[in-house]
């Protein structure tokens, strides 16, 4: 819905009735994520995409039936239909496609999501897409952690250990149900992903029947790139395109600039161990954040890769340099203490082998390395592997698409 909210916040605004279809569950190689939308205007307008043209004609006829009927609808589209080629959906994949009715009165909360969304507090939408009893579907809960992220302290918890209370508004018909979707919803905002979550109909866990889906909205991940070197601004451009919040900190003032790195989000002059520990301190390093390591020297390294591999929190740390660098880095990080776990947590020499030699290449393969973890992927070309192409990450795998 992110990028089709300007226009559904216009229309909404304005009081009018818009259908809209989201892509909410997918299987093989579906062309768009959960979370796409499309929306049919008052003016017959199609705005964004739920499969990038396989299936848009479908889908703008079922949700103009929608906008009439007033009744939510789940549609699945793919080569399990009888109609899959006459939809066009021919690249082999499978999406369900959630379609309804927004208007202010379908959707009053609109307007409060748009200004978090806005000033970048993180809200998860879970909405009934399926269950036993029409009348519950289309139901929503809105969930607001009460700490960035959804974490306090340390673990996950506030000081006590106990989990962070979070805000919550709006229920999907009873307690249990909204219990037990409150927690997941939270997980998933957590990772900033959305998913599909399955359910009895009254939220049993092992049950079946109900599906609630939930639009995860958290600020953009964060990468940190330490060392302000010309691979460093290749390697800011290329994560601002995967769409991180890009920081650049170095400790020499002279070369840590913005007119250097146009594409970063941030540039801080700070020594780099101290700005990544304030960070750490302030709570602004969370599980989808990334670490590159560009200066491969170690006055500024060591100190850095020191607290680095000793926060879980971080999905990646890398350190560019060569072999001998490497080698030499490893001796220094076992003298000042570092376990043979948290070293195997450090990508060294960062990247994957791509044959890469300039700045752009370089960043290509860095960028391939931090996506292939995320996502579980082998690195190898698809061409000589067999089964999936699309790999489910951790928090799909939790919430069952």
């Amino acid at each position: 819905m992110r990028e089709v909210l300007p226009q559904l916040l216009e229309w909404w605004e304005a009081g009018e009735t818009v259908g809209m279809g989201t892509v909410v569950a997918t299987f093989r190689s579906a062309p768009r994520p959960p979370g796409a939308s499309m929306l049919v205007g008052p003016d017959a307008s199609a705005v964004g995409s739920v499969s990038g043209g396989c299936v848009e004609g479908a889908v703008y006829e079922l949700a103009q039936e929608v906008v009439g009927t007033g009744a939510p609808v789940l549609e699945r589209y793919g080569v399990s239909d009888d109609d899959a080629f006459a939809v066009g959906l021919t690249c082999g994949g499978i999406l369900d496609v959630y379609v309804e009715r927004v208007s202010r009165e379908t959707f009053p909360e609109l307007g409060e999501v748009a200004a978090d969304l806005a000033d970048g507090t993180p809200v998860a939408i879970a909405t009934v897409v399926e269950h036993p009893d029409a009348a519950r579907v289309g139901r929503r809960m809105f969930l607001r952690p009460a700490t960035p992220g959804g974490r306090g302290p340390g673990d996950g918890g506030d000081a006590s250990g106990e989990p962070a209370e979070a805000r919550v508004d709006g229920s999907l018909g009873s307690r249990r149900m909204d219990d037990a979707v409150r927690d997941d919803a939270l997980g998933l905002l957590a990772a900033g992903h959305s998913g599909t979550l399955s359910y009895g109909p009254d939220g049993e866990r092992r049950g079946e029947g109900t599906r609630v889906f939930v639009w995860a909205f958290a600020p953009r991940p964060r990468m940190l790139v330490f060392g302000a070197i010309d691979f460093a601004a290749a390697v800011a451009r290329v994560g601002s395109f995967l769409g991180y919040h890009v920081t650049v900190c170095d400790a020499r003032p002279v070369f840590a600039t913005t007119s250097r790195f146009p594409e970063a989000d941030e540039v801080v002059v700070e020594w780099p161990h101290r700005y990544l520990a304030a960070e750490h301190e302030a709570g602004r390093i969370d599980p989808r954040t990334v670490v590159t390591v560009l200066t491969h020297d170690p006055k500024f390294d060591v100190p850095l890769l020191e607290r680095a591999l000793r926060m879980p929190e971080l999905s990646y740390v890398g350190a560019m340099g060569s072999r001998r660098t490497h080698d030499d880095r490893m001796r220094r990080l076992r003298e000042a203490g570092l376990t043979d776990e948290e070293l195997a947590r450090l990508s060294s020499p960062i990247g994957l082998d791509l044959g890469a030699r300039t700045p752009e290449e370089t960043a290509i393969s860095i960028a391939a390395e931090i996506i292939a973890g995320r996502w579980g992927g082998t690195g190898e070309p698809l061409g000589t592997t067999e089964g999936r192409i699309h790999h489910h990450g951790p928090a799909e795998l939790a919430a069952g698409t």
